[in-house]
């Protein structure tokens, strides 16, 4: 097998014409390419081509709320320091994780919920366009389907790719149906590192219009 001399600066690039290649005639809308484009990235996992949802002008949305200067909120550290912050700064936004904060585990302990539920809660108190993105939680989009169902939280944006098993599929598919503006990798798949991915992606997008 042939080994590739690729310098260091074009690997990205590189990697991204590998993809279209094999990614061959399917063809995908242009908003949405980039974000499918950037998963399989992050991944090497082709079947994002496949289980990635987006809801009607899931992108539009999310483009304005970042121009509003929305904050990202994860619901892992992981997925925190996986958003490029230079692009977040470009676009005067801002990114956060709760999921450390004293005051959301002691909201947890008292009363017996996750984590990740208590800091969907602390996210609706922030008064701020959001868009929450989570990796590794589906607890946290349980929480947020609630939320949005008696109406008193609704992010800009949810994006909605927990991987695992245990409620994983029935929370990205309570989110779907709930009608808010998402990108779920629907079945197991997901993680931190594609929340993040998608992150980032919708901020490139953005950068490549300026």
């Amino acid at each position: 097998m042939n080994i590739e001399y690729v310098k260091p600066q074009d690997i990205e690039r590189r990697s991204f014409q590998i993809i279209a290649q094999e990614l061959g005639d399917r063809t995908l809308p242009e908003d949405i390419r980039p974000i499918v484009m950037r998963c399989i990235h992050t991944s090497a996992d082709f079947e994002y081509y496949d289980n990635l949802y987006f809801s009607p002008d899931a992108v539009k949305i999310a483009h304005t709320a970042i121009q509003n200067g929305a904050v990202f909120v994860t619901d892992t550290n992981m997925a925190l320091a996986g958003i490029n912050k230079a692009a977040l700064a470009r676009h005067g936004c801002e990114a956060v994780c709760f999921m450390a904060d004293p005051e959301v585990a002691d909201t947890a302990k008292r009363e017996g919920t996750t984590r990740a539920t208590a800091s969907v809660d602390k996210a609706a108190k922030l008064g701020k366009p959001v868009i929450f993105a989570c990796g590794n939680a589906p607890t946290a989009l349980l929480r947020l389907e609630e939320h949005i169902r008696q109406g008193t939280f609704r992010p800009e944006l949810v994006i909605g790719v927990p991987v695992g098993f245990v409620n994983v599929v029935p929370s990205k598919e309570r989110i779907i149906a709930s009608g808010i503006p998402c990108i779920v990798a629907r079945g197991r798949k997901g993680g931190s590192n594609i929340a993040a991915a998608i992150c980032n992606a919708l901020l490139y997008q953005l950068d490549a219009q300026d």
